[in-house]
């Protein structure tokens, strides 16, 4: 068979990853939870219902971690006064790295999610890095993330 003439970025985007970036298996139970931005917000702004369920989280002693994106999202929209809270909510949490593994499936989530379900780049790396840890995602859009290896963090109803 003759190798296509087409040029290479005219090439159809895989359904699946290659092998060689095929995602593993998470391990089970709730090994540690990752904040979205919206999360961190509500619980800075001290919504009851997500404080309260942060509260009893880390009652479990279940680790909870923010990512680079979270942590710029929420600090540049943070208002003067507020600079001491956020950064103690920042040092108390884990950080979920983000590093060329991550990068890697981040673009493998928008290569498949962009254009259907309008992912952007830092939700898409927010995914990426709770897939890669193994980490659960705490948010409250979810419909900003389609992907369908990553686990959501369920808040226990009172």
């Amino acid at each position: 068979m003759a190798a296509s003439t087409r040029h290479r970025r005219h090439r159809r985007v895989r359904e699946r990853p290659a092998p060689r970036y095929e995602t593993r298996t998470p391990p089970l139970g709730l090994t540690g939870v990752l904040f979205d931005s919206d999360v961190i917000i509500d619980v800075l702004r001290g919504r009851p219902q997500v404080a309260d369920a942060l509260r009893a989280l880390e009652a479990t002693g279940t680790p909870t971690y923010c990512c680079a994106v979270s942590v710029a999202e929420v600090l540049a929209g943070s208002r003067p006064g507020e600079e001491a809270t956020t950064e103690a909510f920042f040092e108390a949490r884990g950080d979920a790295v983000l590093d060329a593994q991550t990068g890697r499936r981040a673009g493998a989530y928008l290569a498949r999610y962009a254009r259907s379900h309008g992912v952007e780049i830092a939700d898409a790396l927010v995914a990426a890095a709770a897939a890669t840890a193994g980490l659960q995602l705490w948010t409250h859009n979810r419909k900003h993330y389609p992907m369908r290896d990553l686990r959501f963090f369920e808040v226990p109803s009172s």
